[in-house]
């Protein structure tokens, strides 16, 4: 395939859908079983897209491991590299992602399979902005991110942070600025975390 950005890669992190393991937070009104396939349609929604776009190299970082049938079946259907999360809190494990990614690439985004109001501008616009700044991130509704970019390791900015707080963006800029990174924000974006996000990607439809 031939690539807009082909010197970068884009990582998303993706949990098995195992029922009662994933968007739990979609109960009661959502049995484990159908958060379970949210999360599927959710993932697939965004796999499908990054595949017709073309952007760059998508890597699958994968939690517990990479042997579940989804995972598979997402290999042979857009393509994806599968990777296993290491061990450790999210800043550990996307830390590790990053800096494995850029042993390859020039540039690395990280990204959740639950974010619908990312967009291929969105992702463009970022590896673009890759070229001029140190960091790159997507601030969240909940005042959290849903998307983070480097161009160098930046271990730093993924160590003592309050992950799942309404803090993590405020956290991660304040550190951001005692390292005096270039950075640059994009548009703010949102995520499904609970019943009332997914009543509002249904809506997208």
């Amino acid at each position: 395939m031939v690539y807009q950005y082909p010197n970068a890669c884009l990582i998303v992190f993706c949990k098995a859908p195992v029922p009662g393991q994933v968007k739990t937070r979609l109960s009661p009104e959502l049995s484990s079983e159908q958060a379970a396939v949210a999360h599927r349609k959710l993932t697939q929604r965004l796999l499908d897209w990054l595949l017709q776009a073309a952007l760059c190299p998508t890597q699958l970082w994968c939690s517990p491991n990479t042997e579940h049938a989804f995972f598979q079946q997402c290999v042979e259907d857009y393509g994806v590299t599968l990777y296993q999360q290491c061990d450790g809190d999210l800043g550990v494990k996307m830390d590790h992602a990053l800096q494995s990614s850029l042993k390859h690439f020039d540039r690395a985004l990280l990204i959740g399979c639950d974010c619908p109001s990312l967009s291929e501008a969105d992702i463009q616009q970022a590896l673009a902005d890759l070229k001029h700044y140190d960091v790159v991130l997507s601030p969240a509704e909940d005042g959290g991110y849903v998307m983070i970019g480097c161009d160098y390791p930046q271990p730093m900015l993924f160590n003592d942070i309050t992950w799942g707080s309404n803090q993590v963006l405020s956290a991660t800029l304040d550190r951001v600025e005692t390292l005096d990174l270039r950075y640059k924000l994009t548009e703010l974006q949102w995520d499904v975390d609970t019943f009332s996000d997914w009543q509002r990607f249904c809506q997208m439809k």
